[in-house]
């Protein structure tokens, strides 16, 4: 059962025009209601817990860091009373580099984070502008400066393959990033998600996306710069110092199950697949009426399962071991992929076979939806 916990926070300062998470902009936040619904939320999901204390805690949204740090440590101390802590768990918060965010961290890290992600995602004025964020580029820099002071770990996200973006361009921030010392980046492509403003614009021939043949250099040397310097690639897109990879994103990725409470917040916990109501005002009315704002909750099929665990596993550089899979929900190692394709797959270099592990190459990685699509079955999804 869940030994991750995950706490969605849905409102930013602003909606930027690539998001399409969910996140909203109110005028007004009564953070006293929000503490009692969470904390609500957070019991009906420990009531179903099998006794296991967290490992970790990650504070999502939106943009979390807005909360007060008040209202963290409130529902840090609760998960504690809850669930237990293992030793060694990991408290991660999503934050914004601003100023007046910044000014939280001490607060923050007083309430039980130790792990903090900032949402920086250039470190260009130009290019932040374009992106719809509210700081700067000496902003973002001060405020992984503060960062590093009060917590013992720290990632940063930026966004790369802008329209436009040369090798060189790339090369120059990727460069800087790395000189500031951070144990951990998040380096992202730019996708255009549907709904967003910028998929709009796309729509309307306001900017084209960077082609496939530029975007798949730019990540080939996102891999090497990284790799030379020491945070080499354990997911598709995140880097880390060897023993700093995020352990809650692992939970994720390796498919083991996790709690997760909020407006919109999913859960994977005893092979069901939880979610939360999505709009704020919904979520709110669903907890005073039944004290959880669960909207859904399903039982997920052995074969449902299965291909979620594959489509999550290959995103990591580890893969996955097809016969520890096949022993947890009872599929023969041989059915949980088209074997065919597989063999094909590993003889053109853009997947690695080791007995029952499999993962996909360097030169794969780019290529992992097209990859999943040719190795997960229709049989698999139907079992």
């Amino acid at each position: 059962m869940a030994r991750a916990l995950y706490i969605h926070w849905p409102f930013c300062a602003k909606k930027c025009p690539y998001c399409d998470f969910n996140s909203h902009v109110r005028a007004k936040v009564d953070t006293h209601v929000w503490e009692e619904a969470l904390l609500a939320d957070m019991r009906v999901e420990a009531d179903v817990a099998d006794g296991e204390p967290l490992t970790s805690i990650f504070f999502g949204g939106g943009t979390p860091s807005l909360m007060p740090p008040r209202l963290v440590a409130t529902l840090v101390s609760e998960a504690e009373k809850l669930w237990g802590f293992d030793p060694e768990i990991e408290i991660t918060l999503e934050a914004n580099p601003s100023s007046v965010e910044a000014e939280n961290f001490a607060g923050l890290a007083m309430a039980g984070v130790n792990r903090v992600s900032l949402g920086v995602q250039s470190l260009e004025d130009e290019k932040l502008r374009w992106l719809g964020r509210l700081h700067g580029a000496d902003e973002a820099l001060a405020a992984i400066e503060v960062a590093q002071k009060h917590f013992a770990r720290v990632n940063f996200d930026l966004i790369y393959a802008l329209p436009g973006q040369t090798s060189e361009q790339w090369e120059v921030q990727l460069a800087r990033a790395l000189a500031l010392g951070t144990s951990h980046l998040s380096l992202y492509q730019l996708t255009i998600e549907p709904g967003t403003r910028f998929a709009a614009d796309v729509r309307r021939g306001v900017f084209a996306p960077l082609d496939n043949d530029q975007a798949a250099e730019l990540f080939a040397i996102t891999q090497a710069m990284t790799a030379n310097h020491g945070l080499p690639a354990y997911e598709i897109s995140n880097h880390a110092k060897p023993g700093e990879e995020s352990r809650h994103n692992l939970t994720y990725w390796r498919y083991q199950d996790y709690a997760g409470i909020g407006p919109g917040a999913h859960g994977r916990r005893g092979g069901f697949a939880t979610t939360r109501h999505k709009k704020p005002e919904n979520y709110l009315k669903a907890v005073n009426e039944r004290a959880h704002g669960l909207a859904e909750q399903r039982d997920l099929s052995r074969g449902e399962q299965a291909s979620e665990a594959l489509l999550m596993g290959l995103r990591l550089v580890e893969g996955l071991d097809l016969a520890e899979l096949g022993g947890r929900l009872g599929f023969d190692t041989h059915t949980l992929i088209n074997e065919a394709k597989s063999e094909h797959l590993c003889s053109i270099d853009l997947l690695w076979r080791d007995a029952n592990r499999i993962g996909v190459t360097g030169k794969g990685l780019p290529l992992l939806d097209a990859i999943l699509g040719e190795l997960v079955t229709e049989e698999l999804v139907l079992s």
